[in-house]
């Protein structure tokens, strides 16, 4: 397999581009506690936002990494401008994305067993990734 220095070039900006934005929602946690009036520290902000950049963390095509940096760029700014509400930040910002735990029959009424599928009436929102 053959390296093409351009497609590392593009790896290595878009590497430095999510370090930058990592930083700048860490600097900004405590922030966020003060204009929205959380009850949280300032170092859970900092661990819930290290966990949605760790479920990102392997993801090697540059345009997914450029959507996914864009879309944190954007939740960043709306966060910071304080065009967000406090159910915002605590449901999609705090909240793992992660599919509450089902028993049998609920999978059952579902007709389905696959805990990968997502059926679309759920209720569940779908929160942006950072």
């Amino acid at each position: 397999m053959t390296t093409i220095p351009a497609r590392l070039a593009r790896s290595v900006q878009a590497r430095k581009r999510a370090l930058k934005l990592y930083r700048d929602w860490y600097r900004g946690a405590p922030e966020i506690v003060s204009i929205y009036a959380l009850n949280v520290s300032p170092a859970f902000i900092r661990h819930c936002v290290r966990q949605h950049f760790e479920q990102n963390r392997y993801v090697s095509d540059t345009r997914v990494v450029d959507v996914l940096l864009h879309k944190g760029r954007v939740e960043y700014q709306e966060t910071m401008n304080c065009w967000k509400q406090l159910d915002h930040i605590m449901g999609i910002l705090l909240q793992p994305k992660g599919r509450p735990p089902r028993t049998f029959l609920q999978k059952f009424y579902e007709g389905r067993d696959e805990d990968a599928v997502l059926p679309a009436a759920t209720g569940i929102i779908n929160a942006k990734t950072i």
